[in-house]
């Protein structure tokens, strides 16, 4: 290990360290607490399960609160009420591409806040909106905040790099720091040929946190138009045309083989930097592409589409939308429903 690399995991160690032993406090927000988050860098596929645990717990009656820290945004340091449930109050560049993302998709299901501050979004969030539960969107290391469930999302397609910490690997803590999690979400695991190894792996840092498999699967495939405005347009299947693919996520190659898996006809990619801002030089070179590689239609992923509603294509351009499909998904709603269990019963 690079002495760089050990010097950050020692700095995280101590941090952790001082939690573990009651010098630094984790602070409660005054209801539940789901945390979604990971122990890598780059994308796991956390944004359909923070989704589909928010629809979850608003199905069953609670007033749903989502906090992110909103990356890349104009303003780090500002709280952003992103949605108040029912409207949206800020655009994508105020509030990040995921908050503004989640917004968009959970009207009527859930309030969205993008601020790094979790504790203090968090009591405010209860004060003003009522709130009865909470999902912090990327938590995992954000100990400030107590969780009530502390869920980790592990992606099967590359679950821990070379099991480095940063600057020299993509791991975030190391991979110890996984016996701290209460649940383990497998993503993507219809990429890889078994997930059994990756299984062992986990248990060898968590001997008895449940274990859930998931799948990302092509749910709706819509033209950018109809998905901007929301509405319950027909579902498209323009696999039959020639697409170009392109997004700026963190596991772009996924987003491209999970096209392919689904039969699309794929003539070109292009991925760009995690929450990349698109300039007009980006879709020239876009244009190009799709005309020498004679694309039909342009294909990207929910997260970029919230970013090009002031972009005019030369072509069709479909969003395709994701959803996670899970191989015991009464477990998991076992697993969420029990933390509402739990607190209704302290109460009473």
């Amino acid at each position: 290990m690079s002495p760089l690399g050990w010097l950050y995991g020692k700095i995280i160690d101590a941090r952790n360290a001082r939690y573990e032993n009651g010098t630094l406090k984790s602070h409660t927000l005054g209801a539940p607490v789901i945390s979604v988050g990971n122990i890598t860098v780059g994308g796991t596929g956390k944004t359909p399960l923070v989704a589909y645990i928010a629809e979850t717990l608003a199905v069953m009656g609670e007033k749903v609160c989502i906090i992110s820290r909103g990356y890349k945004r104009e303003n780090g340091k500002k709280r952003v009420l992103v949605s108040d449930g029912e409207k949206l109050f800020a655009n994508v560049n105020q509030s990040g591409d995921e908050p503004f993302e989640l917004a968009s998709k959970l009207i009527g299901k859930a309030i969205v806040i993008s601020d790094a501050d979790r504790v203090s979004a968090g009591k405010w969030a209860v004060e003003t909106h009522g709130i009865t539960a909470f999902i912090l969107d990327d938590a995992f290391q954000h100990r400030k905040a107590h969780r009530d469930l502390d869920i980790v999302v592990i992606d099967a397609t590359n679950p821990f790099g070379n099991e480095k910490t940063l600057p020299f690997g993509i791991l975030r803590e190391p991979i110890k720091n996984l016996r701290r999690a209460d649940l383990f979400i497998i993503s993507r695991a219809n990429l890889v040929h078994s997930i059994e190894p990756l299984k062992t792996k986990i248990r060898k840092f968590n001997e008895s946190a449940p274990i859930v498999i998931s799948e990302n699967v092509v749910s709706k495939v819509l033209n950018l138009e109809d998905f901007l405005k929301n509405t319950d347009a027909p579902i498209l299947d323009p696999a039959t045309q020639n697409g170009l693919a392109f997004c700026a996520i963190g596991n772009p190659d996924n987003f491209f083989r999970q096209l392919t898996r689904s039969n699309f006809t794929i003539s070109s990619t292009k991925a760009f930097p995690d929450h990349h801002a698109y300039t007009k030089r980006d879709f020239q070179k876009l244009e190009s592409a799709a005309e020498a590689h004679g694309a039909d239609i342009y294909l990207t992923t929910a997260k970029d589409a919230v970013k090009l509603s002031q972009v005019e294509f030369c072509r069709p351009c479909y969003v395709v939308e994701n959803e996670m499909v899970f191989d015991d998904e009464k477990k998991l709603r076992e697993i969420i429903t029990a933390v509402f269990k739990r607190e209704r019963k302290t109460k009473t």
